[in-house]
């Protein structure tokens, strides 16, 4: 519908449908939803499905390329936002966090209504022209990992290079860096990120969704239409290689390797999408938790965590032994700022009295095992995917076995 009312027509077009369709268009629009349910983490699987690469070339051709909510999610994995050389990965859209005076809130799935504040030139990127800088719309959200993250130099980079196109802000235009005005925890509040070019945006909040959001469409529908033209700079930083250093677990820690009793749906996606790159491995996932506690008794302290029910679902989920598994490597998978662990320590320690504990880090542990080939170089082209994380905002571990 904003589609049609900004005079536009618009044609659905499928991952899998003939290419030639997609050349026919003008300008793009990759949707909201939950490709492939946002397994190992959202936008990441269907950044690398063979669509892309001819997306790809025509953004580059100068046409337009929206990505709203998930589609904003597969706009920065596959690296077209924020435009770093040879589209490495400069943005991670990570889980949200709803923090307020210090308070975790909440973590995942939030929607509501918010406020998205133009602010870079409005002839800057193809989705602002008619807005005036500071001017501000109201729009809806509905997502569990919205929060932009990147590191400090590319974050000032993004700001001198008028790629911040909105930011959320209060019901005045006030930046506020804070929930709920901030309401994933977005650094520099940001809502919608776009390349040097100006030409493709990866965009959080739902414009599409109410007729407050028409003047990004009608902006795009003019940006085809009269293809302007206009210097920027592109972006020269070159993040560096992700560390990978080995996991070493704390002495007088707890630690607990959890796996669904049923079929692990996101082990199966992530083995299949490196089967259609290929890239021959064995996949297994498990959730990794990582206990600091001062209690006298750790076993009896294991037993009321467990009991709690906090960590897992003792109906479809059970705790493993990890045994040796020396054809294959493990990857321990945290986040750099693990908002998931500290609200589950504030939940064990508050809620259930557990007040012995003393820290609390959740991860997730891949084991990759090689079925042909070079088993290192093949463990290199799984890494180089980024199936398994995202480096601005994932931490990995090799987790060897002791």
């Amino acid at each position: 519908m904003a589609v049609r009312r900004a005079g536009m027509e618009p044609l659905e077009i499928l991952w899998n449908d003939p290419i030639d369709k997609l050349h026919a268009c003008d300008g793009y629009i990759i949707v909201g939803g939950f490709a492939f349910e946002d397994r190992s983490r959202a936008g990441v699987i269907a950044a690398l499905e063979p669509i892309m690469a001819p997306l790809q070339a025509e953004a580059e051709a100068g046409k337009p390329l929206l990505g709203i909510c998930n589609g904003a999610q597969v706009l920065v994995e596959v690296g077209l936002v924020p435009g770093l050389e040879n589209n490495r990965l400069g943005l991670a859209l990570t889980n949200n966090r709803r923090i307020k005076d210090g308070h975790v809130l909440g973590t995942g799935y939030y929607n509501t209504w918010v406020n998205l504040q133009l602010a870079v030139p409005p002839e800057r990127a193809a989705f602002g022209r008619y807005l005036k800088i500071g001017d501000w719309i109201t729009a809806p959200i509905a997502h569990a990992e919205g929060r932009f993250v990147t590191r400090d130099e590319i974050l000032q980079a993004l700001i001198d290079n008028d790629q911040t196109v909105f930011r959320y802000c209060d019901d005045r235009g006030n930046v506020m860096n804070e929930f709920p005005v901030n309401p994933n925890g977005s650094r520099y509040n940001l809502a919608a990120v776009a390349n040097p070019a100006g030409n493709v945006m990866s965009m959080m909040p739902h414009p599409e969704r109410t007729p407050n959001g028409d003047a990004i469409f009608t902006s795009m529908r003019d940006f085809i239409e009269t293809r302007p033209q206009f210097n920027y700079r592109q972006l020269t930083i070159v993040p560096p290689k992700a560390d990978i250093s080995a996991y070493e677990k704390p002495d007088g820690t707890l630690e607990l390797a959890v796996e669904l009793i049923i079929t692990d749906n996101t082990e199966s996606s992530v083995h299949n999408a490196l089967v259609r790159k290929d890239i021959p491995v064995r996949v297994r996932r498990r959730v990794h938790w990582e206990i600091s506690h001062n209690d006298s008794d750790p076993e009896r302290l294991l037993k009321k965590i467990i009991a709690s029910g906090e960590l897992f679902n003792t109906n479809k989920e059970r705790v493993v032994k990890l045994e040796p598994a020396p054809a294959a490597t493990r990857f321990l998978i945290r986040s750099r700022d693990d908002v998931v662990g500290q609200q589950k320590l504030e939940m064990l320690s508050k809620r259930f009295e557990l007040d012995s504990i003393t820290g609390v880090k959740y991860g997730v542990l891949w084991t990759i095992e090689p079925s042909a080939g070079n088993g290192e170089a093949l463990l290199q082209e799984v890494l180089d995917t980024h199936i398994l994380f995202n480096p601005l905002a994932h931490q990995c571990y090799r987790y060897e076995q002791k």
